[in-house]
């Protein structure tokens, strides 16, 4: 029977938040928004669970999904600055964390099947997780075809702040033709926009496609990150605050004819955990999708 793994990005230092917020309870049982991503993968057809972490998160995260053992596999990979491809190492002074694909080849070792990549702090909605899970359990999965699920950028968007998104263009076939990051986004009366690199502010309709950052890959990716990031290390290696994201590999990927990316859509509102002030409009959610039944109160019985 096909496999599938949920790869979850959990290193994060959370700097806007002010907390360590994919360990910040939200559900009625102590329950995180990872949680609730994992209830929702778990039904949804995945059957194995990796973990991207910082090393003083694996003690905490362990006794926390202890209920678990032996019905869930889960395993703990550790983020690390010096976990780099051969001949480069770390600037000196660098402190941040390399950035969303750095953290998704960190766990090359531990994943062997079709696989989503997702944050920890993000809550996607069920119906997110079964798109997802159904193309990677198809055979339209391969080495050379990845996926992604958008959701309509209005949906997407924090009230405490701006937020970054990668927008998404279709190719007028049902795959991914081209992936932006916009760093400053936020609602207007209008729609939405975004700060462009000049500090100018652009206009944006709110019903733009937008990626966060839920893939879904085959193995195969991993070789290719490395080449990339290669190339990353090279041009910004030196800067102590440059980023690697999936979405800029993603896009070079399909720009470089390397694979093609299916555009799957999702009508679920995002809602996460980037602001401190987000935290109780994310347990009011949780609390009220659990009233209407699509949750169990206790997650894990």
């Amino acid at each position: 029977m096909a496999k599938a793994t949920l790869l979850v990005l959990a290193a994060g230092l959370g700097s806007r938040y002010g907390g360590i917020k994919q360990m910040d309870p939200v559900g009625a049982y102590g329950e995180f928004v990872l949680d609730y991503s994992m209830y929702d993968a778990v039904r949804a057809g995945f059957d194995k669970v990796v973990l991207v972490i910082r090393d003083e998160l694996e003690e905490p995260l362990k006794e926390h999904f202890k209920a678990l053992d032996g019905k869930l596999e889960i395993a703990y990979v550790k983020q690390h600055l010096d976990d780099l491809p051969g001949g480069f190492t770390v600037p000196a002074e660098r402190k941040k964390p390399w950035g969303t694909g750095h953290a998704i080849w960190t766990a090359r070792n531990v994943i062997d099947t079709p696989f989503a990549a997702i944050n920890a702090d993000d809550f996607y909605g069920a119906k997110t997780f079964k798109a997802l899970a159904d193309f990677l359990l198809s055979p339209e999965c391969d080495a050379n075809t990845y996926a992604m699920v958008a959701f309509q950028l209005n949906n997407t968007l924090s009230e405490n702040g701006s937020v970054s998104r990668g927008i998404c263009t279709d190719d007028g076939h049902g795959f991914l033709a081209s992936v932006v990051e916009r760093t400053s986004i936020e609602g207007t009366e209008n729609g939405a926009r975004f700060k462009d690199d000049d500090g100018s502010w652009k206009p944006l309709t709110g019903l733009e496609p937008a990626s966060m950052n839920f893939w879904g890959f085959t193995p195969s990716l991993f070789p290719r990150l490395e080449t990339l990031f290669v190339e990353f290390l090279k041009a910004k290696g030196q800067e102590l605050k440059s980023e690697y994201y999936i979405p800029s590999v993603v896009d070079t990927l399909i720009k470089r004819g390397e694979v093609r990316a299916k555009m799957l859509q999702t009508p679920e509102r995002w809602f996460g955990m980037t602001y401190a002030e987000d935290r109780a409009q994310v347990v009011a959610k949780v609390k009220e999708l659990t009233a209407s039944g699509l949750y169990p109160e206790k997650l894990w019985n």
